[in-house]
């Protein structure tokens, strides 16, 4: 027997909130989904409030990942400490507040999830992920290991999927918003995408005000990101795994509108 894990792509603002508590639990049911694991770091458009996780968690995510916003809402950083179920990348620093992996008891066995942070682009005061991911594998010995990669770079992503290719369940990209089209599994058992896409507008530059963002690159003073109104869309992909041996049977991209 299997088990369908749903990784969902970075809620962007209300409409993604919104979005994420019309459509998850519905899709779960439908798709017999065992575990979800949300990126919620957006929630707030740019960074994500205690209450807005509380709100995650509610529309049915098991785990929130975060990414490079993590520290935008200084409100969270007790919350990270207090909850086990929202993690913020692995790399940073250790006496930042929370933790970057833990292991989650299920109906099926238990569940290892890291969340980590690329350094291309991004910021660089963290630890090499690729470091970090290498000696967490050598620790780790659940059977079902996700991975979340929050990372700007398409070749930073994919490094770290064969990097990790027969050692992870699934490895899976946020942070660009944008879907890619490569949801795969890779040659030794590790199920991989690129970019697992975005919860948010779907009349948006990745989440945000179209009129905003064209603004910015026109020379506008910056300001604070809206998100616009109108429809959401939620995407991710959902991972079939054995739990016996971890490997993925199959990786398909989702996109619900």
């Amino acid at each position: 027997m299997s088990v369908r894990i749903l990784a969902v792509g970075d809620v962007c603002g209300q409409p993604g909130l919104d979005c994420l508590n019309t459509k998850l639990k519905k899709f779960k049911a439908e798709r017999n989904i065992d575990f979800c694991v949300v990126n919620g770091e957006n929630a707030n458009v740019v960074g994500i409030t205690p209450r807005q996780a509380d709100a995650i968690f509610k529309a049915g995510a098991d785990v929130i990942t975060l990414g490079n916003h993590t520290w935008t809402r200084t409100e969270l950083r007790p919350y990270l400490d207090e909850r086990r179920r929202i993690l913020r990348p692995a790399n940073f620093a250790p006496q930042c507040p929370g933790r970057g992996i833990d292991v989650y008891k299920t109906a099926f066995g238990d569940v290892c999830v890291l969340s980590l942070m690329g350094r291309f682009t991004l910021d660089t005061n963290t630890d090499n992920p690729f470091v970090i991911a290498d000696g967490f594998m050598e620790e780790i010995r659940e059977k079902i290991i996700l991975v979340d990669f929050h990372a700007e770079g398409t070749s930073e992503k994919r490094a770290m999927g064969f990097l990790l290719d027969g050692r992870a369940s699934a490895v899976w990209g946020t942070h660009t918003h944008v879907q890619t089209s490569d949801a795969e599994v890779l040659p030794k058992g590790t199920g991989y995408i690129t970019d697992l896409g975005m919860t948010g507008a779907v009349n948006s530059v990745i989440g945000i005000d179209p009129e905003q963002s064209v603004g910015k690159f026109m020379g506008d003073p910056p300001r604070r990101y809206d998100s616009p109104s109108g429809p959401a869309k939620l995407e991710g992909c959902i991972f079939e795994i054995d739990p016996e041996t971890g490997r993925c049977l199959s990786a398909e991209a989702i996109r619900l509108i």
